[in-house]
């Protein structure tokens, strides 16, 4: 599993924790990823759209007759959020190689996220 998380970040610009709030206002499509549980328990990304990752490739594929309207442009910026930033590195992959060359994840997902915003 190491060497796939390994190949599929090497094709990324991930985002840091920091930087996400920018990524947003540049026009980023945050999309949260995390099951149900972990954000009743943990909270809500504010802005993020919320798509399960069972459906994630079928609603941000451009080509797809069930994508979500945001996702009409491939060359949009996407960053996937999951709850600790593995699973959002392979889903960033899985999109890029759908044709969305901009898909990317955030490091340490939604705690890294959350852990940035509680120091503050």
């Amino acid at each position: 599993m190491d060497q796939l998380l390994l190949e599929s970040r090497a094709g990324l610009e991930r985002v840091h924790p920091s930087d996400l709030e920018r990524e947003m206002a540049a026009g980023a499509l945050v999309v949260d990823t995390r099951p149900v549980d972990q954000r009743d328990r943990d909270g809500d990304l504010p802005g993020a759209v919320v798509i399960d990752r069972n459906v994630l490739e079928w609603r941000l594929d451009p080509s797809s007759p069930h994508r979500i309207p945001t996702a009409g442009d491939p060359a949009r910026r996407i960053v996937v959020v999951c709850n600790e930033g593995y699973s959002s590195s392979l889903a960033a992959h899985t999109l890029q190689r759908l044709g969305l060359s901009r898909a990317t994840d955030l490091i340490g997902g939604f705690q890294a996220w959350a852990a940035l915003r509680a120091d503050s």
